[in-house]
């Protein structure tokens, strides 16, 4: 692919960078799937986490691809680790995000690809293949896309659920293990005044709290490919995503994750998480 230069007007960059994206998440699904429900070797990383052939090699694929079209880029990716992360712009890549899923046969992991302009994520993708669903988030609003909708360009807009207040949210995170006795009792004291909550999900509980279905998330112990992706989908959907503390997401963030459909929703999620040192 011939490398692409930057264009300095925010609608072509964004219509440029999801054109580019389209086409290597089409390239990325027949790789992952081609290994999904199949017996496929599982080995542990230093931190205890599982990884599959199928992370490294959807991992790659997406390297080589940026390192042609983007040569100038930054990239930093769970797998193979980070190049040039002092350029303006920086890709960030999670190849199988939800890869216990994945080996378990469960079709809610995904593949996340942000990219951030100056350490500020601006576009982000989350992509499902065993479900055949995506979701882009730009400046011009957040796309999904369904079926043969999926890789058109075409997409429905969809926007957060609207909720205002804890007692009618629907509050997810993916397992009650990614927290630490303190983060738990937090999450626990919140999601218990919450209308109900759930476990599980992956990256796709942030996918449809985009799509107006989960009205928040609050998840904790996350790495910066975990969440820097979410956070142009679901502000680009109308909702707010932020740190415990109501910070911005960003490189440097500590991991916890405060994601709601309404901003009278995250101020009242709020006085509960801040309050954690």
């Amino acid at each position: 692919m011939k490398a692409m230069t930057d264009p300095t007007d925010p609608t072509e960059s964004a219509l440029r960078y999801r054109r580019f994206a389209e086409e290597v998440l089409a390239e990325t699904r027949r790789i992952a799937l081609a290994q999904f429900r199949q017996p496929i070797d599982i080995q542990t990383k230093a931190d205890e986490s599982p990884v599959t052939l199928a992370d490294r090699s959807v991992e790659a694929h997406i390297r080589a691809r940026l390192g042609a079209a983007f040569p100038d880029h930054g990239i930093y990716g769970e797998e193979e680790g980070q190049q040039n992360l002092d350029a303006r712009y920086v890709w960030v890549i999670d190849p199988i995000d939800g890869t216990r899923s994945f080996i378990s046969g469960v079709p809610l992991w995904g593949t996340l690809l942000a990219l951030l302009d100056a350490g500020r994520p601006v576009f982000g993708v989350i992509d499902a293949p065993a479900l055949g669903e995506r979701w882009i988030g730009t400046a011009e609003g957040c796309f999904a896309s369904t079926g043969a909708g999926v890789g058109s360009g075409q997409g429905s807009r969809c926007t957060t659920s609207g909720c205002t207040t804890l007692a009618a949210a629907n509050v997810s995170a993916t397992s009650p293990d990614m927290f630490s006795g303190e983060e738990y009792a937090v999450f626990d004291a919140l999601s218990r005044r919450a209308r109900f909550r759930r476990f599980g999900g992956d990256c796709y509980s942030y996918a449809m709290l985009a799509a107006g279905h989960i009205d928040a998330v609050v998840e904790a112990g996350l790495a910066p490919y975990d969440y820097l992706a979410v956070v142009p989908v679901i502000e680009a959907a109308g909702g707010v995503v932020t740190d415990w503390k109501g910070r911005p997401l960003g490189m440097g963030s500590d991991g916890r994750v405060l994601a709601a459909a309404t901003e009278a929703l995250h101020r009242e999620m709020l006085a509960y998480t801040a309050s954690l040192a």
